[in-house]
């Protein structure tokens, strides 16, 4: 992005401060309803939960489906979802409160709050200041660690996660461009805590949640049986869905801060209505903190379908928000995914009007097309557009991408696999260590060769051949988790390595293999 763009996105921001005009010429609940409707029986969804703000007022809730399906029990608006990394903004909120009470400043160093915090680079340890922590501008390439947090479950501690990121190494330098963490949002966590003189789970009920009336949102651990009504997660199997709900006790995960919250629909709107009326909340936070939040600091990509779906002119982050313009009016979002559970916050400041999507499924196609669908209803109500609308651009978007090679799987990931031969594997037997992953191990299991990690007890399968490389097949993670492994032997360099990387080039990039570095350090363990 250009400077000139990157002023552009600064002044767009600002704008969002003065003059709301109020969405209610262009809006319509049948319209709104239909585009659930039709999101629901087109990806055959096993729930939703959407919520529509105008002038202030919750004016529309659509809610779909039961808890876990097939189970009778129908989603409420209270019902807990998973809001994923719209959480993000929640943390920045947290922060942007402990600014505006004098208990640290946006550009304080990180170690000035947390002294054994470390970066790969020391010139970075040094200069990382706790905006950065927000902006996803650390050099390091996209979701970079978070394999300490995913799949789960896995055995990794909140203190072990930010430990680790000192063995992340980037592949840009520090502030040169856009990448996506989740790691620095931990660490921000740990920042606001240390602020705050308490648990980040604590702070946050206290800053955000209960100012708020968020009563129902949970954060940290919590017991099912106090929560009330909870969405599973869905998965598909055998051509249905497959509910995973949680254990009697939700444990307070070390994503806590980057995707660890979950609110009903109610409370989702609740957090829409603070922002979008600042008024009714007022003294929860300063004009100044509100400014800072949305203002443009990193700048995105502005993507192709960004200017053909929205006509944009600029992308960018905020603190915990995605900044960007819509046919000439700014929009404020972001978007949540868990394994089975799909979110998405929707902001038009100068429109007066937000709306929220839950999802309890994996779902992502569903979701881009309904917040696409409902944010074109209120930023040019004239294009008509539907759910199918949408659906038939991201097929063709796809046969374009699939025609100049740019998207689908290369051929060494489509050709036949079999078992890999014990003989070719034979050097390679032993345990494994990644300073900030742990231990692996590549053994003899029954009449094959089994992969399995130490840490993470779900990245674990057998070891298979396919066009003469070697992959891991999981046993209980898609067709997308599928790695290469890549050997060398031990030289007088150093020892015998092991390196990993996606064999979907389009997989979720939280499966970051390729930040994985493997030295050989002893044979098999004895079973």
């Amino acid at each position: 992005m250009s400077r000139i763009s990157f002023l552009l996105a600064a002044s767009l921001t600002a704008a969002i401060f003065f003059a709301p005009a109020s969405a209610a010429s262009g809006y319509s609940p049948a319209a709104v309803r239909a585009a659930v409707d039709e999101a629901m029986e087109r990806y055959d969804l096993p729930g939703i939960a959407v919520g529509v703000v105008a002038d202030g007022r919750v004016v529309q809730v659509e809610l779909r489906g039961e808890v876990e399906a097939g189970g009778g029990v129908p989603i409420g608006r209270d019902t807990l979802f998973k809001v994923a990394s719209n959480t993000k903004a929640m943390t920045a909120a947290l922060l942007a409160r402990q600014v505006d009470a004098g208990l640290l400043a946006w550009d304080d160093p990180v170690i000035e709050h947390l002294p054994d915090f470390r970066m790969h680079e020391d010139w970075v340890t040094r200069e990382i200041q706790v905006r950065d922590l927000l902006i996803h501008n650390s050099g390091l390439g996209p979701g970079a660690g978070d394999l300490m947090l995913w799949p789960e479950p896995n055995s990794f501690t909140r203190e072990e996660v930010i430990a680790g990121i000192a063995h992340l190494k980037p592949l840009w330098s520090f502030r040169s461009r856009y990448a996506y963490d989740n790691n620095l949002y931990i660490v921000a966590g740990e920042v606001a805590a240390a602020a705050g003189g308490a648990p980040f789970d604590v702070l946050l009920r206290r800053e955000v949640f209960e100012p708020l009336g968020m009563d129902g949102c949970r954060i940290g651990e919590w017991r099912l049986d106090e929560a009330g009504s909870v969405a599973a997660p869905h998965g598909r199997s055998n051509g249905g869905w497959v509910a995973r709900p949680d254990g009697e006790v939700v444990a307070d995960m070390p994503m806590a801060a980057a995707g660890g919250v979950r609110c009903g629909l109610a409370d989702m709107m609740r957090w829409v209505q603070a922002w979008l009326s600042p008024e009714e909340v007022e003294g929860w936070l300063s004009g100044e903190q509100r400014e800072a939040v949305w203002t443009a600091h990193t700048p995105m990509p502005l993507t192709r379908r960004m200017r053909e779906w929205n006509n944009s002119h600029f992308s960018a982050y905020g603190y915990g928000w995605r900044l960007t313009d819509v046919d000439g009016t700014a929009k404020v979002s972001h978007t949540g995914t868990l394994s089975g559970m799909y979110s998405a916050v929707t902001l038009l400041p100068e429109l007066d009007v937000g709306f929220v999507i839950l999802i309890h499924s994996n779902a992502g196609q569903a979701r881009t097309v309904l917040e696409q669908t409902l944010a074109k209803h209120f930023s040019a109500p004239d294009a008509g557009h539907t759910v199918a609308h949408y659906i038939d651009a991201l097929a063709r978007e796809r046969e374009a991408a699939l025609e100049a090679g740019t998207a689908g799987l290369p051929a060494d990931a489509r050709a036949p696999r079999a078992p890999a031969s014990m003989a070719d594997l034979e050097p390679f037997l032993g345990t494994w260590r990644d300073p900030w992953f742990g231990d692996v191990t590549v053994c003899p299991a029954g009449d094959g060769v089994r992969f399995e990690s130490a840490r993470s007890p779900r990245l674990a399968g057998p070891v298979l051949a396919a066009a003469g490389r070697l992959l891991v097949d999981f046993d209980t993670l898609g067709a997308d988790a599928d790695a290469w492994l890549e050997f060398s032997v031990a030289s007088a360099d150093g020892p015998a390595r092991l390196t990993m990387a996606k064999v979907d080039p389009e997989a979720d990039f939280s499966y970051d293999y390729e930040d994985l570095s493997f030295a050989r350090t002893g044979d098999c363990p004895m079973r």
